[in-house]
């Protein structure tokens, strides 16, 4: 026998889902028509206008919606401007995009137009932005890996840096190009020659999400110390 909480989660579910819904359904009513009111997005959407600005509180609230007032072109009428509604970039986000199928496509094209040499510069151009963002930073940090995951979140790689015994193990736990890099390895082999160039270091790259680990893993060696080294020679 259902107990009430049950008949009570079983009840909400539905409606739950019907109220995400009709907010992808707003959403994509702007998207389509572009900056909309209140009141437009309950016309087209037979829906009441108090509905629609509840959906629309949720999607301001989530990022995904702004509001400004509306433009009015020529005389101005009495009262405040209606407000419109419009899509933010991460309102965009949510929609399907196809752009890591154009970015395989560009890329082999370049590779059947202009060899391998030519998407290899491609991925040392597009390693250069970090390269860059890095040299911004050098000054901020004592530790050269701790600019580097700075370089690297500005990015958007959501990095960071964990201590072993044979020296530091750099981690990015999302790639925004993880599709594009499984099929063409020439970006992460760019990215890992970037590190060892700006780290100073021979660095190993132990894993990557673009060959279906769980997060991009990167070796840095600490430094060898003279004590370190087996020659060395006993000092009187």
């Amino acid at each position: 026998m259902k107990t009430d909480a049950t008949r009570t989660h079983g009840a909400l579910a539905p409606v739950a889902e019907s109220e995400a819904s009709t907010r992808a359904r707003v959403a994509r009513s702007i998207l389509q028509h572009g900056p909309s009111t209140a009141s437009e997005l309950a016309e087209r959407l037979h829906l009441t206008a108090a509905a629609v600005r509840r959906h629309l509180a949720v999607l301001i609230g989530a990022g995904h919606l702004i509001s400004r007032e509306q433009r009015v072109y020529g005389a101005r009428g009495r009262g405040r401007p209606a407000r419109v509604f419009a899509l933010t970039d991460a309102g965009r986000a949510e929609f399907p995009h196809a752009y890591d199928a154009l970015a395989i496509d560009a890329l082999t094209f370049v590779r059947e137009a202009i060899g391998e040499q030519g998407v290899e510069r491609f991925a040392a151009d597009f390693v250069a932005g970090v390269e860059k963002r890095f040299d911004e930073l050098r000054g901020e940090y004592d530790n050269p890996v701790d600019a580097l995951v700075r370089a690297l979140n500005d990015a958007g790689y959501v990095a960071s840096v964990h201590p072993v015994a044979s020296g530091k193990q750099l981690c990015q736990h999302h790639c925004p190009v993880a599709l594009v890099a499984a099929e063409f390895p020439e970006l992460c082999e760019a990215e890992t020659r970037a590190f060892a160039h700006l780290l100073d270091s021979h660095v190993q790259r132990l894993a990557t999400i673009a060959h279906g680990d769980g997060v991009c893993t990167t070796h840095v060696p600490r430094p060898v110390q003279p004590a370190d080294h087996p020659n060395r020679k006993a000092v009187s």
